[in-house]
């Protein structure tokens, strides 16, 4: 887990998105019971910021306080992966169709380096790293249709998920070919081939639910 430095307003988030990342690739488990000054210490930073990054995890469902021991990792079940997994292609298959044909060039231009972060962190085998160019891709992606609440819903949605699988993949060396897909999808949104775009997110989500698995 890569340390935090600096201070500011947006420290607290800071710490609470890389331990969304943590959840969301797996490295913290579920049923591990983590004490605030030991994630610190991961981190490189005082207990006071991660103890409060925890408290807004465990308003958000992703962790459960244990008294006098720090925060136990909750569970998430097969059902509820697929669910989520329901509403996002219900949500991002025809949202990101219908952005082949109204996106701007230039928006969608911009968001290739995130795509490129995604493949370079696949390639490093840093998996906290690619789940939070991951999210960000998708959330900007989702962003050029213009509807702040639905970009809002899957944001929520992700950060309940889990990725367990990332960690077989990066070791099987299959993760950079997975990461490639964001590449491929921007690829097929300026060329504005919308099936093309409905395939390839259809495929990716897919290959998603493959990785949303129990531990």
């Amino acid at each position: 887990m890569p340390a935090l430095g600096g201070r500011g307003p947006s420290y607290r988030e800071r710490v609470a998105d890389a331990l969304r990342a943590a959840l969301i690739a797996g490295e913290l488990r579920p049923g591990e019971v983590h004490s605030a000054p030991a994630l610190a210490a991961r981190f490189g930073v005082s207990a006071t910021p991660v103890r409060e990054a925890m408290l807004d995890l465990a308003k958000e469902g992703l962790v459960d306080t244990v008294p006098n021991k720090g925060f136990r990792v909750t569970a998430v079940s097969e059902r509820q992966l697929d669910e989520y997994t329901h509403i996002r292609s219900l949500i991002e298959i025809p949202t990101t169709a219908e952005l082949a044909g109204t996106a701007d060039p230039v928006a969608l231009r911009a968001l290739r380096p995130v795509a490129e972060e995604i493949v370079a962190s696949a390639r490093a085998g840093d998996l906290i790293a690619y789940v939070e160019a991951d999210l960000r891709f998708h959330l900007g992606l989702l962003a050029l249709a213009g509807n702040d609440h639905l970009v809002e819903v899957v944001r929520d949605l992700r950060r309940r998920s889990r990725l367990y699988g990332l960690t077989a993949l990066a070791e099987q060396g299959r993760l950079e070919a997975s990461a490639e897909e964001h590449l491929e999808m921007l690829d097929a949104l300026l060329a504005r081939d919308t099936e093309a775009v409905r395939a390839a997110m259809t495929r990716h989500l897919g290959h998603v639910r493959g990785l949303w698995a129990g531990p």
